[in-house]
């Protein structure tokens, strides 16, 4: 069952490619020159932080596991940043759900996540966990 991409709001992303909840998802990020993270992160050349990249990778993916209220991120594995990310990219963020525990101690997803820009992978997770939240989780992920 895809989600309607035009009622799908994912918080960061400028627009949703795919949105298949419980499978996958790709969703476009513009980084605009004005972020703010580029007057410090360096102003001479300046580059994206890796984890602002690593949020909107978990962000989507907690849209894909379901109701991203519902999950926090319990754990990453296999993070690699490969390439430089600035001013003007469009990122292309690819999640895929590659396992899920449900039974009455442990709700948790699994996923595998790639950033693309023009192509090129910039980043890649190998394993990012999700746990249910058993109360409302205040932080960005």
């Amino acid at each position: 069952m895809t989600t309607s991409l035009a009622t799908a709001v994912v918080p960061g992303f400028d627009r949703l490619e795919e949105l298949v909840p419980g499978e996958r998802g790709v969703g476009i990020r513009n980084v605009p020159a004005t972020l703010a993270a580029f007057d410090h992160h360096f102003p001479r050349h300046p580059i994206l932080p890796g984890v602002l990249l690593l949020e909107s990778m978990a962000t989507l993916a907690k849209a894909v596991a379901g109701d991203a209220a519902d999950w926090r991120l319990a754990g990453v594995r296999g993070v690699r940043f490969k390439h430089f990310v600035g001013p003007g990219d469009q990122v292309r963020i690819t999640v895929e759900v590659i396992g899920r525990t449900e039974d009455s101690t442990e709700d948790s997803t699994d996923v595998r996540a790639t950033a693309e820009v023009e192509g090129r992978v910039v980043a890649a997770a190998r394993v990012l966990t999700f746990a249910r939240a058993e109360k409302p989780w205040e932080g960005t992920a």
